[in-house]
């Protein structure tokens, strides 16, 4: 029995490994991180070996994934990620604009979370949006052709929503 994930959980991951060939455990890190932080919110040091020992791979390899990719969190993170794209096209359509105006509307810096736990301001690499720049990730959905009206009505939805 697993202290930091359900049984679910658990079953998921197991069901990635077996996508694999034994030799090839290393293969299902990147899900069964994912679906490690989807459960706990954000992945320690800990839930990281945890996750190793589960597929049988060094930790050192669990690792090296997590602190590769920009979208596992090491450290909590609020209910809403603004994860604005500074690659390029997005930088050269004004997405450091975007970064310093929900900076400033939301009192945090990038890679802060506001004390209501709420949000959290991120700059990721590319998100593949270029031709719709500047853009950014919010959960599962791609927000693009920001401006900094778009970015308060956004805040104003999500504070809203909360409220219900």
């Amino acid at each position: 029995m697993s202290t930091w994930l359900s049984e679910a959980a658990l079953e998921e991951i197991a069901r990635e490994r077996r996508k694999y060939p034994p030799e090839q455990a290393r293969s299902a890190l990147l899900a069964a991180l994912r679906i490690a932080q989807e459960e706990h919110g954000y992945l320690p040091e800990a839930l990281i070996e945890h996750v190793a020992d589960l597929l049988g791979v060094p930790a050192i390899q669990a690792f090296e994934v997590a602190t590769f990719y920009t979208m596992y969190d090491l450290q909590p993170v609020g209910k809403h990620q603004f994860c604005v794209c500074g690659s390029v096209s997005c930088f050269l359509n004004g997405s450091d604009a975007i970064l310093a105006h929900l900076q400033q509307r939301l009192g945090i810096g990038i890679g802060e979370t506001t004390a209501d736990g709420l949000f959290t301001i991120k700059e990721v690499e590319c998100l593949g949006a270029c031709k719709d720049a500047p853009m950014m990730q919010l959960g599962d959905r791609y927000i693009e052709n920001l401006t900094p009206e778009k970015i308060d009505a956004l805040i104003a939805q999500l504070r809203q929503e909360v409220q219900r």
